[in-house]
């Protein structure tokens, strides 16, 4: 008898084996999970890496402040169960509440922002979750289908780093409407990227990606102005040769670590994510 795959196993599925997913065959894609009566959300995105360290939960923070202050409805689901930061960042310590059907998640102090992760549930911020990984991966799809999201313009996901079971089960059964990749300057990080990107494409159907994010791309000198590249030359060529946008390049501020710290990361001012607004609307209009 042939082995299962992994990612079968997980799913309780059985039409693929080991021998055909390692030949780049589709696996039965699981059904899309649908949310709970009182969740209506118009836009999902997902925030992925193909390595950690490259600012993700930044990136996926920025993004949500930006179109809060847009005048946008919007929630986080921290889908980085192991590793959660974004509560930190916001300075986010209540506890979820109890709803009539499930979770009821906190709002951050200035924009009301509401955000769900499990680091709101530990005893103490932290407290390490050692769990395997579909336990971590039914504890993300609870955080969509058990908590009262209510009437939201965007949801935004910040996924672990990689291509492991949690983007998986995030980019199978939730129901994307885009991906944003991030990545740093280093060539290693560009390489990993495109596994992410390779691993976002071979999934049935493929989910758009919205764009790429470099963190990190420059320093600013505060006595000359001048721009230093502290890990090298950015990756926009990159970017053109994977056919992705490069939706911004962001700079190591200090200003910006401060406020992560002190957990007043919406006092934050960038203007680097006015439009992905627009880029939605063009996606669903398939002009993107």
């Amino acid at each position: 008898m042939d082995e299962k795959c992994t990612s079968c196993q997980s799913n309780q599925q059985e039409s693929c084996t080991a021998d055909s997913c390692s030949t780049g065959s589709s696996c039965s894609a699981p059904q899309k999970l649908a949310a709970n009566d009182s969740t209506m959300v118009e836009n999902i995105i997902a925030v992925m890496s193909g390595k950690g360290g490259v600012g993700k939960s930044s990136v996926t923070s920025l993004m949500a402040v930006s179109l809060a202050k847009q005048g946008y409805k919007v929630g986080i689901l921290d889908a980085d169960i192991t590793g959660p930061s974004i509560p930190k960042m916001f300075g986010t310590v209540d506890r979820p509440g109890k709803g009539s059907i499930g979770f009821e998640p906190p709002k951050s102090s200035l924009l009301n922002i509401k955000i769900m992760s499990l680091n709101l549930l530990l005893e103490n911020e932290d407290d390490p979750v050692i769990w395997r990984g579909p336990i971590l991966s039914g504890a993300v799809k609870q955080f969509w289908t058990d908590v009262e999201w209510g009437k939201l313009d965007y949801l935004l996901l910040d996924l672990p780093p990689g291509t492991g079971d949690v983007p998986l089960t995030v980019i199978q059964q939730i129901p994307l409407n885009a991906l944003v990749i991030v990545t740093s300057p280093q060539d290693l990080a560009s390489m990993v990227v495109r596994k992410a990107v390779k691993m976002v494409n071979l999934m049935d159907p493929p989910i758009p990606i919205l764009g790429m994010v470099e963190n990190m791309s420059y320093y600013v000198c505060p006595k000359c102005g001048e721009e230093i590249r502290i890990f090298g030359e950015g990756h926009g060529e990159s970017a053109k040769k994977l056919g992705l946008p490069m939706l911004a390049t962001l700079p190591i501020d200090p200003k910006f670590s401060e406020l992560c710290d002190k957990g007043r990361i919406e006092e934050y001012e960038t203007d680097a994510f006015k439009n992905v607004p627009e880029l939605i609307k063009k996606l669903k209009s398939n002009a993107f």
